[in-house]
């Protein structure tokens, strides 16, 4: 099926002019592809990243052809699969190839949405005449430089919808090319189980499961009344995208705004000194700030946990008053949300931090107001602070709130296997 004819791909008919043609491109296994491009003698050999965080957050085919999936705790790979190659996340490369895929996109596609940091949406509409090229050559192009110029693999769809387009990239990994049109849509769901379509979630899945509902070709057969009675608004949009009627447009503003970034840390055994769990808390205040800097991006608000020795998450959630990646300026508000949220008495065995509504190109104003000013101090000491970090190591200056955990970490007295440090551009 992956090499099917697709009329709005092919032909050039009248039917083309009434059919959008959408693609998306998706990064094969994309960090462990990055850092095979970095290091091509990494190329055929099991590998995974996510070493800082304690968990496998990509891997290659052959590490998966192992029987190692993400989110597996890396003393377990090191335990079962000691030939695997562990990698440390490198979150700016990651960045910085994506980024360099995207501008190949936009070498022949003017409307490019990025969705995430390993796969983009594009409209191929009426561009096969002035490029000289069908729809499927322009999508054969963009394959073939993105893995010449960055030795990358990609997978690519084409579809008249955005859905399709992705059931489509997700056809034939790796380095796929899969057509689907309104006429083969049917024939390609009936393959795929209703849980693999893009918007139906777990729970969704398992309620249609339930109505009988197995593959996404059961859903596309029920009638459109029944999908209203039964399911909420976006299932009717999925519903008309898997039936080819284009319904979610491409939105090619660049993205300004992220969801979130959190560190996290457990600790055993379980404990309620206030002083040391502070002091986590400074802890990844800092980090999340540092890491955010590097973005260029600051948060509009942030949330603290602490999570008790029988999983008892409690949290609260901070609004700034002004967007900020200084820890200086983010501690003092924090510290009174953490004092009402700690309880005497409670054993406590994770501290967590999340900053929210993360903003990009934010730039503190100079003004008379005090804050503002106190702002721009320290956005002018971190950048000395940061380059001097990206010079010497990743913690030359800290405060001294953070001490304390700092300290807990140089004893090897904790485990990262909880990190959840979220890839910005995923969110």
């Amino acid at each position: 099926m992956s090499s099917c004819n697709m009329n709005i791909i092919e032909s050039g008919t009248a039917n083309a002019k009434k059919e959008k043609v959408i693609l998306h491109i998706d990064g094969d296994a994309f960090f462990v592809g990055v850092e095979i491009a970095k290091n091509p003698k990494l190329r055929g050999l099991p590998v995974v990243t996510g070493e800082e965080r304690g968990i496998v957050s990509a891997l290659s085919y052959e590490a998966k052809a192992l029987g190692i999936t993400r989110g597996m705790p890396i003393f377990k790979v090191k335990r079962e699969f000691p030939n695997v190659i562990i990698l440390s996340g490198d979150y700016k490369a990651y960045v910085k190839y994506s980024t360099k895929m995207f501008d190949i996109v936009r070498r022949y596609v003017d409307d490019v949405e990025e969705y995430s940091i390993d796969e983009c949406f594009g409209e191929l509409t009426g561009l096969d005449k002035p490029l000289g090229m069908t729809y499927r050559q322009i999508a054969e192009r963009i394959k073939k430089e993105v893995n010449e110029e960055l030795d990358l693999s990609v997978s690519i769809g084409l579809a008249p919808t955005k859905v399709l387009a992705k059931v489509a990239s997700n056809w034939v990994k790796p380095n796929g090319l899969t057509v689907i049109d309104r006429e083969s849509a049917p024939d390609f769901l009936e393959k795929v189980p209703v849980k693999k379509i893009w918007g139906i979630g777990p729970r969704t899945a398992e309620q249609l499961n339930k109505k009988d509902i197995i593959t996404a070709k059961d859903f596309y057969d029920k009638d459109i009344a029944w999908i209203k009675l039964i399911l909420s608004k976006p299932y009717e949009t999925i519903w008309k995208e898997l039936h080819g009627i284009s319904v979610m447009e491409i939105n090619s503003e660049s993205k300004t705004v992220y969801s979130s970034l959190q560190k996290t840390r457990s600790f055993h055994p379980s404990t309620n000194d206030k002083n040391f769990l502070w002091s986590q808390i400074s802890k990844h205040i800092e980090e999340a700030c540092r890491k955010a800097r590097h973005f260029n991006l600051v948060p509009k608000k942030l949330s603290i946990f602490l999570k008790t020795k029988d999983f008892e998450f409690i949290t609260a959630l901070i609004l700034l008053p002004s967007p900020s990646n200084s820890p200086e300026i983010l501690l003092p508000l924090v510290h009174k949300e953490f004092e009402g949220i700690h309880k005497r008495g409670v054993l406590y065995r994770t501290t967590g931090v999340t900053l929210l509504d993360l903003t990009a190109n934010f730039v503190p104003q100079n003004d008379l107001f005090e804050s503002n000013a106190k702002a721009l101090k320290f956005d002018t000491i971190h950048k000395q602070i940061d380059s001097l970090e990206e010079k010497f190591g990743k913690i030359v200056i800290y405060l001294g709130s953070t001490k304390n955990a700092l300290d807990y970490r140089s004893q090897d007295g904790g485990t990262e296997s909880e990190d959840l440090d979220k890839n910005l551009l995923f969110l």
